[in-house]
């Protein structure tokens, strides 16, 4: 899933794909790298964030996507907002990733007899207060059982389980202990059944564990989509897609030919 920012205030691109001819350049190079899914987002949701009026949201949002909406990839909105879900629909969006899980009012509603694929993500609060001492017994344990649940709520308002992807939310009410031990078992929320997709990209986690600032945080960002991948992840939403993907199609070649020897050591 490539990153498309149209905000003047994203911490990974600084508002450099925030007009729409910019926008639908930076589009244009994510699909050529090889990005399966364009995932367009009008909010910035960085910690300390302040919310973005709903107008502005569709201001920034609506015109791109419906410049995209010919393109042969999937468009995801990376939305909360409700109204913004359904005039994005409109305009042939795929997929709604909603940061707030389908939490506000009228958010379910506005995809429950869509057809589109549904990304709930894990975020206790909201971003401009989420980093205040966030604290877990369990940080695994604790987002699992969150998302189960609310993928248990949506899946009863009558959205099918096979539309249902799951984020745990790295950085979103997380200190880097805990996106540290989220990533190292990120195997167990991949038992709950669901596709889990994986933002780790740029990530200020990164930047504690290498002392990288953001734009050189592509080694560690390729690591981190690597290891999210082989722990069960089945979408990383990144920024750099081409350098994602050779690391993952060596990794992929490396697996096949494993279970290959494995099996013939077995027959």
């Amino acid at each position: 899933m490539g990153v498309l920012n149209v905000t003047p205030d994203s911490f990974s691109d600084g508002g450099r794909h925030a007009t729409l001819d910019a926008a639908l350049a930076r589009a244009r190079v994510l699909i050529d790298e090889g990005a399966d899914i364009l995932d367009v987002g009008g909010e910035s949701t960085r910690p300390g964030a302040t919310p973005v009026p709903a107008e502005v949201e569709r201001a920034r949002v609506l015109p791109v996507l419906r410049q995209l909406r010919d393109l042969a990839r999937p468009i995801s909105v990376d939305t909360s907002d409700p109204a913004l879900m359904r005039a994005a629909l409109d305009a042939g969006v795929s997929i709604v990733n909603d940061v707030r899980a389908l939490r506000r009012p009228g958010a379910l509603e506005a995809v429950r007899a869509a057809d589109c694929g549904v990304v709930l993500m894990h975020l206790p609060g909201e971003p401009a207060t989420m980093q205040d001492a966030p604290a877990y017994a369990d940080v695994v344990g604790e987002v699992r059982g969150w998302l189960a649940a609310r993928a248990d709520a949506v899946l009863a308002e009558g959205v099918a389980a096979d539309r249902l992807a799951l984020d745990p939310g790295f950085g979103f009410g997380k200190t880097h202990e805990h996106n540290r031990q989220l990533l190292a078992g990120l195997d167990r929320l991949a038992d709950l059944g669901r596709p889990l997709l994986v933002g780790l990209s740029r990530k200020s986690s990164l930047g504690r564990l290498t002392g990288r600032a953001v734009a050189d945080r592509l080694p560690a960002s390729l690591a981190a989509a690597l290891l999210a991948v082989e722990r069960g992840a089945r979408i990383v939403r990144v920024h750099d897609v081409a350098a994602t993907r050779d690391v993952l199609a060596i990794w992929e070649s490396v697996a096949d030919c494993a279970d290959r020897a494995r099996s013939e050591t077995l027959a």
